[in-house]
């Protein structure tokens, strides 16, 4: 069983039990979030449900476990000949969640 969710403008594909790092969202570590921006819910390859973009009533439901952020990504920007360069860093923030659960699991697809 696997489902397609939407958060932080872009989409994952999701199984119970998985950890995920998405953009930040708010809460303390061990408070449990439902993403309700579900495309696509499958439970094997002939029982798929979706959704036209959402799905109405379906949920996953996750705990955060905490919140971090990514590796130094460095821009380097460089003219040549003209003695001129540019460095700059960026760390973005981010939130590792736990998806705990599915919810209509056994629906049969649309």
């Amino acid at each position: 069983m696997f489902a397609v969710i939407e958060t932080g403008g872009k989409q994952y594909k999701v199984k119970p039990g998985q950890r995920l790092r998405v953009e930040t969202l708010a809460g303390e570590a061990g408070d449990s979030i439902a993403f309700d921006k579900v495309l696509l819910i499958a439970a094997d390859d002939t029982n798929v449900a979706v959704g036209a973009p959402y799905l109405d009533g379906k949920t996953v439901s996750a705990t955060i476990a905490e919140h971090g952020r990514h590796k130094k990504v460095k821009i380097l920007k460089f003219r040549r000949r003209k003695h001129s360069m540019k460095q700059q860093g960026h760390r973005q923030n981010y939130t590792e969640v736990v998806i705990d659960a599915i919810d209509g699991q056994n629906q049969q697809a649309k």
